[in-house]
């Protein structure tokens, strides 16, 4: 199993108390953490057990077990704190071994469904879901998002 000397997340469980959180599950590929110093009950982080630096670059066993291992954790996370939701996030910049955070949530707890930058705005649509926009940045031209987006579905046929 490939592991990087100087990767914090590779060190696994020696490395969980600079990062104020615990193990409370693993498996062979997987493992979870669940924070000690957090605004919210079990915010916890899946990261594979083997250096894997980004998503774009989950390739082999963990690849292939994802999505059962997420399902698994968020489950038990959603039970635990019995809070209806588990919101999963992803980000890459901060350190560059995969790790996805998991955080229970309910409506009024410290968490916010806007993953956007600044001030926001909100339109309900016709379905009655509620679109949050940035209200800093205005949206791009949408024949620019239609055109990425074919090029997306291009790369994915």
């Amino acid at each position: 199993m490939k592991r990087l000397a100087d990767c914090l997340l590779c060190a696994g469980p020696a490395g969980d108390d600079q990062l104020h959180r615990v193990q409370v599950w693993e498996d062979e590929r997987w493992r979870l953490t669940t924070s000690v110093a957090s605004e919210v009950e079990a915010f916890s982080y899946l990261e594979p057990k083997r250096h894997i630096a980004f998503i774009t670059d989950l390739d082999g066993e963990e690849a292939q077990t994802l999505g059962e291992v997420l399902a698994r954790v968020s489950r038990a996370l959603r039970k635990a704190t019995g809070k209806p939701f588990v919101y999963v996030y992803v980000f890459g910049d901060g350190i560059a071994h995969l790790h996805l955070m998991l955080a229970p949530h309910r409506e009024g707890d410290a968490l916010s469904d806007h993953m956007i930058r600044g001030a926001t705005a909100e339109r309900r649509l016709p379905s009655g879901a509620t679109l949050v926009m940035s209200a800093d940045f205005p949206p791009l031209p949408e024949a620019d998002l239609r055109a990425t987006a074919e090029r997306v579905r291009d790369l994915l046929a």
